[in-house]
């Protein structure tokens, strides 16, 4: 006959090794759910309101300073300032890839897009308010995207001209650009192209060039 508390030691042991089963099993799925969690790459889902439709972007060509529209199918929110904003980010995204023709470094680089109705009122001096329609867009740049902006006046040119222009594609509304660079006036894109201007929005698009271009000039 076995001992009484040969029993009790069998149970408690046997009660200890289910115990220790459960919390491994349980250990073990938490484990997996944390796993796949990291691994899932699947994209939130765009807003019901957003669909891909064709948007034109002006992408610019530093070997003969030519730009050119191009079409890309991309989902785009319907706020405008933040579709605007939306859109700058993914033109200037595309010169970050490796087989850009007008490279520039990844990374976030247009902080806001504020749209704002013209003529601006001017309650201090009436006699100078502006004639001119349409909009003013007001493109808060980062400070980062700036710093490492490469330095010259084609290469700064080609950015706004690029700007400009897939502005003017996609919203036909905006006829001013003015630049901000982490919410305050900036002189310059990287040392040449002026940022302290108003620009006109137009068509920008432009075969090969000779020559380099005085458009950064901010007179």
């Amino acid at each position: 006959m076995i001992p009484r508390y040969q029993k009790i030691l069998f149970g408690t042991l046997m009660g200890g090794i289910i115990l220790m089963a459960v919390i491994l099993f349980y250990e073990h799925k938490r484990a997996q759910d944390r796993l796949a969690a990291a691994n899932d790459a699947t994209p939130i889902a765009a807003p019901v309101d957003s669909s891909t439709e064709s948007i034109a972007l002006d992408l610019a060509n530093d070997s003969d300073g030519a730009i050119a529209a191009q079409q890309r199918q991309l989902a785009l929110p319907q706020e405008p300032s933040v579709r605007a904003r939306a859109l700058l980010e993914r033109l200037l995204a595309e010169y970050a890839l490796p087989q850009s023709t007008h490279p520039l470094s990844s990374g976030a680089a247009v902080d806001d897009v504020f749209l704002l109705k013209l003529p601006l009122t001017s309650p201090e001096s009436p006699a100078a308010r502006p004639k001119e329609s349409g909009e003013l867009a007001v493109i808060n740049l980062r400070g980062s995207f700036v710093d490492k902006h490469p330095s010259g006046v084609e290469v700064e040119t080609l950015t706004i001209l690029s700007m400009l222009g897939t502005l003017h594609a996609n919203f036909p509304e905006i006829t001013e650009v003015r630049f901000l660079v982490d919410g305050q006036p900036h002189d310059t894109l990287a040392g040449h192209a002026g940022l302290l201007r108003v620009y006109p929005v137009n068509d920008t698009t432009r075969g090969p060039q000779t020559g380099a271009s005085s458009f950064g000039d901010p007179q």
